[in-house]
């Protein structure tokens, strides 16, 4: 592949990744399909659902992001280490692969969990006929996850959430309540989390 293309494949595999992470940390739904190709599949190495997780199809994987990822979860994932390969020696390669390195903490609210965990993505992505490089795979093979109960830390309190609402104001001024009466919209109170200051 000539350098300066295979450069710009690289880069643009970087942000595409990066991408997919942002949308689901701030829980952009309209926007991380384009992040997929219209056939790609997950396979997540956690058992945190009961069983393995495995979804097929970008309005799955939008779905299941959508439906299991609302307001009560809150999430952060971060990703290194890359190390891509680029199949083809042309302009018109459509396929990569790609390793990284990823760290996540869930805060699962509803349950009262906190989750967090390190593992590797193994993922392949296929440039589309308008150019862009998309995620077409995705299988996380975990090092650890662990899980503990907030219940059993009596010394945690939210502090910030996801746009800086901790008052139960959206950011037009709406009131959507006082704390403790959170009814899952995002920017409302969390529930028995957030302490005032």
């Amino acid at each position: 592949m000539d350098s300066l293309e295979g450069l710009r494949s690289l880069e643009e595999i970087r942000q595409v990744k990066y991408r997919s992470l942002r949308c689901v940390d701030l829980k952009l739904w309209d926007e991380i399909g384009d992040v997929f190709t219209e056939d790609a599949d997950l396979d997540y190495g956690t058992v945190a659902y009961g069983k393995p997780l495995q979804i097929a199809g970008r309005p799955g994987i939008v779905a299941f992001f959508r439906t299991k990822l609302g307001p009560d979860t809150l999430t952060s994932h971060s990703a290194g280490q890359p190390e891509i390969t680029v199949d083809g020696d042309s302009v018109s390669t459509h396929r990569a692969t790609g390793i990284w390195q990823v760290r996540d903490t869930v805060l699962a609210t509803r349950h009262r969990m906190l989750i967090t965990g390190a593992a590797f993505h193994h993922d392949r992505y296929e440039r589309g006929a308008d150019g862009r490089w998309r995620v077409a795979g995705t299988r996380c093979v975990r090092n650890y996850e662990a899980l503990v109960s907030l219940d059993d830390l009596p010394s945690f309190k939210l502090t910030a959430v996801l746009d800086g609402l901790l008052d139960g104001q959206v950011p037009d001024g709406r009131d959507l309540g006082t704390p403790g009466t959170w009814d899952g919209r995002v920017g409302g109170p969390l529930p028995s989390l957030v302490t005032q200051q």
